[in-house]
């Protein structure tokens, strides 16, 4: 079997190291990785596949830094012509990037069977560019790999029992990388990192794409660092957004991009984590530390259910709000099976041999 898996941004380098290594210990499952360059830096893309052992990719597209449209389209149109060389039996796509629309795409004009990892989720704002590929790629989707509950009973809800594809409930594939990689966690080098601290990062286009909004998160967590140690590894686009501003970050302890291993350590070592992306919720969780959510929204909403998470938008007054309500209150973190039993790359692999 040849499976041609589609990747493009940090978190779904993570989800798939985790299932390639299922993969390799199988001698007739041929994995050809393609990465899109959606999101290339050498901190956040090259360091990962050398620190997970991930195979390095057979074909590297160098697609990034487009607006969305020409991305996706030149993705589509390179994804297609790689497919028709290499004929694989499934197309692989992880998450909600626009590389996993058009890795969807491909497979569906081309009559490939395609499998979603992280099928289902929802936001329910369509104005969100995740939500939208998200959308699309289940709707075309030949297996649906749903991490939770609460993404099964969103496609059925869909009607999606009525079309032409299997809902699997796999569980969370980032739990499997948690649960393996922690034991490869270590310390950033050359970051003072006190005894408490708080870590955070700000990516997404709803927050770095409006300057009025990252202004306000950005006075919060100025406010917050004179009480606490913030570390913020800056993703490079919300770097690009805030050379547009003039603000004083003196009380945020600003550092470059870091790999995985790096961001488990702070993750392991944090009192609270303050994020706008959806895998360091999770990871969060994983770590048993409370998250503030820098969105209006979450797809993981049973973290909303259990108290660990708290939405708080890019409200100055609420985001400060968050942090004393979590500095304030005793957590109690049991541990849940919300994502699964950390098995869901064997699940997934197995799934796609029958």
């Amino acid at each position: 079997m040849k499976i041609l898996t589609i990747l493009g941004a940090r978190p779904q380098f993570v989800k798939a190291g985790t299932v390639s290594r299922e993969i390799n210990k199988f001698n007739d499952i041929r994995e050809i990785i393609v990465h899109t360059g959606q999101h290339y830096d050498k901190n956040m893309s090259e360091i990962f596949f050398e620190e997970m052992k991930i195979p390095k990719p057979k074909y590297f597209l160098g697609v990034g830094g487009k607006s969305h449209g020409a991305m996706t389209g030149q993705m589509i149109e390179k994804i297609e012509d790689i497919a028709l060389k290499e004929k694989p039996d499934w197309i692989l796509v992880y998450g909600d990037t626009n590389s996993t629309l058009a890795g969807a795409l491909v497979a569906s004009k081309l009559h490939i069977k395609l499998a979603h990892v992280e099928a289902g989720l929802r936001s329910f704002n369509m104005k969100m560019p995740e939500e939208v590929n998200r959308v699309l790629t289940d709707r075309i989707s030949d297996v649906l790999f749903c991490p939770t509950d609460t993404a099964v009973n969103n496609l059925k809800n869909e009607k999606y029992d009525n079309f032409n594809c299997k809902i699997v409930k796999s569980g969370d594939v980032m739990y499997d990388a948690v649960l393996y990689y922690k034991q490869f966690a270590r310390k950033p080098r050359n970051v003072k990192i006190e005894k408490d601290f708080i870590l955070c990062t700000i990516h997404r286009a709803e927050n770095t794409d409006n300057l009025n909004k990252l202004k306000n998160i950005f006075e919060a967590l100025a406010d917050i660092g004179k009480d606490i140690q913030i570390i913020l590894p800056l993703h490079p686009r919300t770097k690009q957004k805030l050379n547009d501003l003039s603000l004083s970050f003196c009380n945020i302890n600003i550092i470059e991009p870091i790999g995985y291993f790096e961001m488990l350590w702070l993750l392991k070592n944090s009192k609270m984590v303050m994020t706008d992306s959806g895998g360091l919720q999770k990871e969060a969780y994983f770590f048993k530390k409370p998250c503030i959510t820098l969105r209006e929204e979450t797809e993981w909403i049973e973290l909303l259910e259990i108290g660990i998470n708290k939405l708080v938008g890019a409200n100055k007054e609420k985001i400060i709000k968050g942090y004393k309500y979590f500095s304030d209150k005793m957590l109690d973190i049991k541990d849940k099976d919300l994502y699964g039993n950390g098995k869901a790359a064997k699940k997934i692999i197995m799934e796609l041999l029958n």
